[in-house]
């Protein structure tokens, strides 16, 4: 398997949740999937930084 073909297969998640969102009329996904997707990298960029304390003190 090549690596086009492996990275296809990963972001293939993303059109079908799109065709699903699509087809099912489940529009209200959209906004929650993309406050989870912002909070994650929030964590993932900001983590060791000084603005932990903050973040933590979300959850």
């Amino acid at each position: 398997m090549s690596f086009s073909e492996n990275l296809k297969d990963k972001f293939s998640i993303f059109s079908e949740l799109w065709q699903f969102m699509k087809v099912r009329k489940k529009w209200w996904l959209g906004p929650i999937l993309l406050i989870l997707l912002i909070l994650s990298l929030l964590i993932v960029f900001t983590e060791g930084s000084a603005l932990a304390p903050f973040i933590y003190a979300i959850f």
